[in-house]
């Protein structure tokens, strides 16, 4: 068997209500100038937290101006407000925008390095500030993951930064903090956590010790997002939709993702897609594409997304993606780039864009060409 390396934050505590945690276990850390990044719909949701915390004697500054595609100049500017405020720790309680830039906050605030030589795989040279995320949507698993996106204005593409300094200290999975999140968010990130466990599974660096996570999320979030975007409300569907996600996050530092998200991220530097809907109307496409280079697998995805087995594994594997067509469709996914906005005169130039992204292309079950991926970005209209 390959060795496999399984990183994740030092401690991750799951279950409705886990907030408190936070404030019992910041306690305990003896820092004192908590920078927090947020959102404004989340404001309301955890301000009884951060009161709780400035009574502890925590001097607390909040940062919630964080746009859906942080920037990198966006990132500059907000990690020199919290080397202004002389934070010590970072929290972010949001969606994966805002864990991203919280993780990168950590790293950067008291680097002498720039984010912007830091795109890559193991560029960073220290670990940072005392991190804490907290996920309100489920998800991007960023909170457990090694892996940070920006949107590099330079040549308008998202990047990532992948570094075990990365990692957050603490990670809380308070599926309580998704109750309010809308219908559409609740279907953009759940396919984007569904994609997360498709595509480590199905990856050509897929492992045992990962695939167990990969495939209980793909059980968990087959099972329940229809049920979660029809009632936000619905506790045991959310509850499931936040562990789908966290294992789909845990699959990202030792396996991570493949060709879906490599041809997303032109989707969302160029035309500012958010990143879950991208892979969204992506992922069908990809899987048919990718079938034929690892059928089993696929067929496994299907059978664990409750899919009733073929007569052969390619019969499988094409109710897996029948699937996820009607699936997609039930919670309010297009299924083609013109309703994004996108016009077919893109594609060339987005297909140049894609093959960039080689740090994920390169796990993919199946060689993307530049042609393959125009082909698979034409089907889309």
């Amino acid at each position: 068997m390959k060795a496999i390396t399984l990183l994740q934050p030092q401690k991750i505590v799951f279950g409705t209500g886990c907030i408190q945690n936070l404030v019992d276990d910041y306690k305990q850390t003896g820092l004192r100038r908590l920078f927090v990044l947020t959102a404004p719909p989340i404001r309301p949701l955890i301000d009884e937290t951060l009161s709780l915390l400035q009574a502890a004697g925590t001097n607390v500054e909040v940062y919630q101006d964080i746009t859906a595609e942080p920037t990198l100049n966006d990132f500059n500017s907000i990690v020199e407000q919290a080397r202004r405020f002389g934070a010590d720790s970072v929290a972010g309680i949001g969606g994966g925008s805002v864990l991203d830039v919280a993780k990168l906050v950590a790293a950067f605030a008291q680097s002498d390095q720039q984010a912007a030589d830091c795109f890559g795989t193991g560029l960073i040279r220290q670990k940072g500030l005392w991190l804490a995320c907290l996920p309100t949507t489920a998800g991007t698993g960023s909170e457990v993951s090694p892996n940070a996106i920006l949107l590099d204005e330079r040549d308008h593409l998202k990047k990532g930064i992948v570094s075990p300094f990365l990692l957050a200290d603490a990670a809380y999975v308070d599926p309580k903090l998704t109750w309010t999140v809308p219908a559409k968010v609740t279907a953009d990130t759940g396919m984007d956590a569904l994609t997360h466990c498709i595509e480590a599974y199905t990856n050509k660096f897929a492992h045992p010790a990962v695939d167990i996570y990969a495939l209980q999320g793909i059980r968990l979030i087959a099972a329940h997002l229809e049920r979660a975007v029809s009632d936000g409300r619905d506790v045991e569907a959310r509850e499931a939709l936040a562990f789908g996600s966290l294992y789909g996050g845990l699959c990202l530092g030792p396996v991570n993702t493949a060709a879906v998200h490599a041809l997303s991220y032109p989707l969302g530097g160029e035309f500012h897609i958010p990143h879950g809907l991208s892979n969204a109307i992506l992922l069908p496409s990809v899987m048919k594409f990718n079938t034929p280079a690892s059928p089993k697998r696929y067929a496994e995805v299907a059978v664990a997304m409750g899919c009733q087995p073929g007569q052969t594994d390619e019969e499988t594997a094409q109710r897996g993606v029948d699937f996820i067509y009607r699936l997609a469709a039930a919670v309010g996914i297009p299924d083609k780039l013109t309703a994004l906005g996108i016009p077919q005169t893109a594609v060339d130039g987005m297909a140049r864009a894609a093959m960039q992204v080689q740090r994920l292309l390169k796990n993919n079950p199946r060689e993307v060409t530049e042609q393959d991926a125009r082909d698979i970005y034409n089907s889309l209209y």
